[in-house]
């Protein structure tokens, strides 16, 4: 006999599923007994939400589709912020969650989700995942997952529910229920027609621009973005989560529009006449709020927008041209458009050595902030270090305040590294799990899960789930007693960091011993009392490829924000 359970670890093999991120429940043990006799590693995360955070990380930096499994009631829901992340962020993730058994639904029976609707699990996460299934056969299970894998990957990627009462796992199936291969995935091309009038805009345009999102990836498309730019000398700006898709010292990349943004790139933003925007939907700090006094301007500027996801057409900005395709088979369209009808290079005076001489100040400046030797340390000379002393291939995961947003301002991205932020949800605790996953992924790299005490504090649970898996991510805890970000906003607006600091009961600053509790748990810690030991810590931290927390005092300051956001204005009484 075989049980629905093994049939369904039979069916995540085939489609190459090697790792499920999770929790054990009485909900789910049928599938983990399953996968213990399977190829299928299985890592415990103790906490859900670090659970799916670390499915996302592995799924961002394999290119595969995560797998989080998760048990009824509070297991699901301890998981919601993770998969939310996932989903905001077009991470291709499927969250498999036990349920009630199916005979007892609406009876209330242990951990239920009810009250004002019976055991309705997914209605929680039917606002954010691509879609949420209710198993009600055993039989449909196959098909279900099916189902969930192809959705999760196809189109704009996404996380999916599959919800399955726990006695169809133990149910048994007919041989052929795990029969239900993995579809070849085609992506939409551009067509030709479209491509050839996006290069006639571009070819009249007098101060084009692209704009590039968190949708390309390096390969065929990315070369072909690369050479549209070069070819007719076109600025690139990047959102948040598409920094390293050019290299930071690229003499055409702008870097950032919006609220961190240069104003010399919300310049660009504002004067361009046509703008190329690549898998990107216009977020609010990408785009100063959408105020058209700071960032984008459309009209007069004509927006060409291509998205896998028509619904991310025309949302913020009205578009010339509006396409739905894959970003990667697009760009490789235009380029050849272009260069069929302009085969000579172009290029344009001055700009070059302008964009140049601007992210060289930004970056020589950091660089001279970061300088000092004070003790607690400034963030920037906490980049510095990392700069200076990590591999040009690591991977910095991050968490959010100084260690996103300054790093996606002013940190040097070597070519060879990688860059993996929350971005959507902007997610308080995403760094610390998440860098476990990515390290799982590419065990040779170099992983750096680089976050504030309030990201290092929400997520725990990362430190054993490191240990327990032998991922030498170096955790480097940016240490300012507060959730700093926050605080310096309210401090700002409000005169205080009233419930933003941590404190003593004697009022005095806190902040647990980060390098300890790494210890206690079997990692390396290193705790940071001058500004010469940081370096000595990630040199040492490098080196031994261990789990690693390194413990950084550090000054409260704000990232430096030249763009807008509109929150500000409500907290002065200015409303829309």
């Amino acid at each position: 006999m075989t049980t629905a359970a093994e049939a369904m670890v039979t069916q995540l093999e085939s489609y190459g599923v090697e790792y499920v991120f999770g929790t054990c429940g009485h909900t789910n043990i049928a599938l983990l007994d399953a996968i213990s006799r399977s190829s299928i590693r299985f890592v415990i995360a103790r906490h859900e939400q670090a659970a799916a955070h670390a499915a996302d990380g592995y799924a961002r930096a394999s290119g595969r589709t995560g797998v989080v499994l998760l048990h009824v009631g509070p297991g699901m829901t301890n998981a919601v912020t993770g998969v939310l992340t996932a989903a905001l962020d077009s991470v291709p993730l499927v969250a498999i969650a036990g349920d009630i058994p199916s005979y007892y639904r609406g009876r209330h029976p242990h951990q239920e989700v009810n009250l004002h609707a019976d055991a309705d699990q997914t209605a929680i996460y039917r606002p954010f995942v691509k879609r949420a299934w209710q198993v009600h056969r055993a039989g449909d299970l196959a098909r279900f997952t099916e189902r969930a894998f192809w959705t999760a990957a196809s189109g704009r990627p996404g996380a999916v529910l599959l919800s399955v009462p726990m006695d169809h796992f133990s149910r048994p199936v007919t041989a052929s229920a795990h029969a239900y291969p993995l579809g070849v995935l085609e992506k939409p091309d551009l067509p030709a027609e479209a491509a050839d009038r996006i290069a006639d805009l571009l070819l009249a345009a007098e101060r084009p621009l692209i704009y590039v999102g968190g949708g390309l990836r390096r390969g065929p498309g990315l070369d072909a973005l690369r050479s549209l730019a070069e070819h007719l000398d076109i600025p690139v700006a990047h959102s948040l989560m598409a920094k390293g898709t050019l290299p930071d010292d690229h003499p055409l990349l702008l870097g950032m529009p919006g609220f961190w943004g240069l104003e010399l790139t919300n310049r660009h933003t504002r004067e361009a006449d046509v703008v190329l925007a690549c898998a990107t939907r216009f977020a609010e700090t990408d785009a100063s709020s959408w105020d058209r006094r700071y960032t984008w301007q459309f009209p007069p500027g004509k927006l060409i927008q291509i998205d896998i996801d028509a619904a991310e057409i025309g949302r913020n900005f009205p578009v010339e041209i509006g396409a739905v395709a894959d970003i990667a088979r697009a760009t490789q369209a235009i380029d050849l458009a272009v260069r069929a009808k302009r085969p000579q290079p172009y290029r344009r005076t001055g700009l070059r050595e302008t964009i140049t001489a601007a992210r060289r100040s930004l970056f020589a400046d950091s660089r001279g902030r970061g300088a000092s030797d004070n003790f607690p340390l400034r963030p920037e000379r906490i980049l510095a270090d990392l700069r200076a002393i990590l591999p040009d291939d690591a991977v910095l995961v991050t968490d959010v305040g100084w260690n996103k947003n300054g790093v996606a301002q002013c940190y040097e991205l070597p070519a060879e590294g990688r860059f993996i932020t929350p971005g959507g949800a902007s997610t308080m605790g995403f760094g610390p799990a998440a860098a476990v996953g990515v390290q799982i992924a590419q065990p040779d790299r170099t992983v750096v899960a680089l976050i504030g005490d309030g990201g290092m504090g929400a997520q725990l649970p990362a430190l054993p789930m490191a240990v327990e898996q032998g991922a030498p991510v170096i955790f480097v805890v940016m240490n300012n007693r507060s959730h700093g970000t926050i605080s310096d906003l309210q401090t700002a607006n409000f005169g205080s960091g009233f419930g933003c600091d941590f404190t003593a009961p004697d009022g005095s600053a806190y902040s647990p011993d980060f390098a300890a509790l790494g210890r206690s748990c079997g990692a390396d810690g290193y705790p940071v009392a001058s500004a010469a030991d940081l370096g000595d810590a990630l040199r040492a931290a490098v080196a031994a490829r261990r789990p690693a927390v390194i413990d950084v005092p550090m000054v409260n300051e704000p990232v430096p924000t030249p763009g807008h956001w509109n929150i500000k204005d409500i907290y002065q009484g200015v409303f829309e």
